[in-house]
This record gives C-alpha cells, sequence and structure tokens, in this order.
C-alpha cells in the first residue's frame, strides 16, 4: 500500500466518484419518497373497513391478498435479485427494453414500498382509537378521518423509520451495480480494476459513503430529539 495511490486515485478519479456517490443519493431519495406513496397507499387500503356487502367483502380480501404477496415477496428477497429477475425478465417475457437507470429507480422505489407498507401501517395503529371513533361520532367518512386525522400523525411517527430507510437505500444502492447502474460502488469498482488497486480504492469509497451517512444519522437523532420533546419540564403555580 502506498500513500501516493490515494493521491493518484483521488486526483484522477473525484468527478467519477462524485457522479457516483450524486447518482447513489438520487437513487436513495427517490426510492425512498417513492416508496413512501407507495406504503402511504397499500397501508391505506389494508386499513379500509369490511365491506357492507358479501362482494365488497370478498374484493377486499382479494385485494389485501394481493398487498400482502406483494409485501411478503419483496421483503423476502434480495435486492439484487430483484433487479436482475426485473431487469432481464421486462425484455425476456414481455419484450419490454428498459434503460437501466429507470430500472434501478423502478427496483429500489417498489423494494422500499414494500418496507414502507408496515411502517406505515405501524404507524396508522398507533394512532388512538378513540380519535377514529370521534372522527365517525361527527360524521367523517373513513376517507375524511385518514385524510385529516390519521395520515398527519402517522407521518410524524415514522418520520424517524422513514430517514432510516432513506440511509438504508443509500448504502443498498451499491446492489444495482448488478446491472451496470453508475452508482458510487459500480465506479468503485471499475477504478480498482483499471488500476489493480482494490484496498486503495474502496478505503475512499468506505469514506465517501461515511461522509453521505454520518451527517443523515447525526440529523436524524436532532429531529428524534426535536419530536421526543424536552427531557425536564418546568411547572409554574398559577394563582388567581
Amino acid at each position: 500500500m502506498s500513500a501516493d495511490w490515494f493521491v493518484r486515485i483521488i486526483v484522477r478519479y473525484w468527478p467519477l466518484f462524485l457522479r457516483g456517490a450524486g447518482l447513489s443519493l438520487l437513487l436513495a431519495l427517490v426510492g425512498t419518497l417513492a416508496g413512501l406513496l407507495i406504503g402511504l397507499g397499500v397501508a391505506s387500503v389494508k386499513s379500509l373497513p369490511p365491506g357492507r356487502t358479501v362482494a365488497g367483502r370478498v374484493l377486499r380480501r382479494a385485494v389485501n391478498l394481493l398487498l400482502t404477496c406483494y409485501i411478503e415477496l419483496f421483503r423476502s428477497t434480495p435486492m439484487m435479485v430483484q433487479a436482475m429477475v426485473i431487469y432481464y425478465g421486462s425484455e425476456m417475457f414481455f419484450g419490454i427494453s428498459v434503460d437501466k437507470l429507470t430500472a434501478a429507480f423502478f427496483i429500489i422505489s417498489i423494494n422500499t414500498g414494500a418496507y414502507m407498507s408496515e411502517i406505515v401501517r405501524g404507524g396508522i395503529f398507533a394512532v388512538p382509537k378513540g380519535q377514529v371513533e370521534a372522527c365517525r361520532a361527527i360524521g367523517l367518512t373513513h376517507g375524511q378521518s385518514m385524510l385529516y386525522v390519521v395520515l398527519p400523525q402517522t407521518l410524524r411517527n415514522i418520520l424517524p423509520a422513514t430517514a432510516n430507510e432513506f440511509i438504508i437505500n443509500l448504502k443498498d444502492s451499491s446492489v444495482l451495480n448488478i446491472i451496470s447502474v453508475n452508482e458510487l460502488f459500480f465506479v468503485s469498482r471499475s477504478v480498482a480494476g483499471a488500476n489493480i488497486r482494490y484496498f486503495e480504492t474502496f478505503l475512499i469509497t468506505s469514506v465517501i459513503y461515511l461522509a453521505m451517512t454520518l451527517p443523515m444519522n447525526r440529523l436524524l437523532k436532532y429531529f428524534e430529539r426535536r419530536m421526543d420533546g424536552p427531557r425536564t419540564f418546568n411547572v409554574k403555580e398559577v394563582t388567581g
């Protein structure tokens, strides 16, 4: 190992590292936001009350079964395998040639959506049932109760988990190198192979990942403290 090689690699390839890191951040951001929207939709549908008619109940069970299959499938298989199946399978079975970057955004979004669905569902259940019953008492429909009362509180409840999912996506986006997406890991592997300097290259890559994830971890802890409120309270006696 030579310190000169660290300098050479950084000086020569820093634009590639920068573009790779930028794409990794973009994949994580888009995947997390899209996954959150998917999770909100799936969890909201799964929380619908039972239908009043037989047909309504059958339809609801069928939809819930499909959504459960989606969640279990994407939570139980590696994203690398999902990427291979979706990217190559779409052309093989459906004749659809998908751009690798488009496929990457799609894969990370639906993968995140499966995890966010359960996170959102837990956030919905965390809202006290008394609030939902109060909504019904004042004449709000289920949709209005979800939109105006339940989901705003749910978003607050799941904010730490959503931020954590973003950090996970930032690291897991590296598996998309399997379909030749030019994210940070793919760029690092190319640089290492060109110079036969794997240790130096991936040590630089580790530092870049740390530089991206550590600030997010600090920011996440800051928001968690803000959401928890102050640890001590001053009680003032009010006299008439």
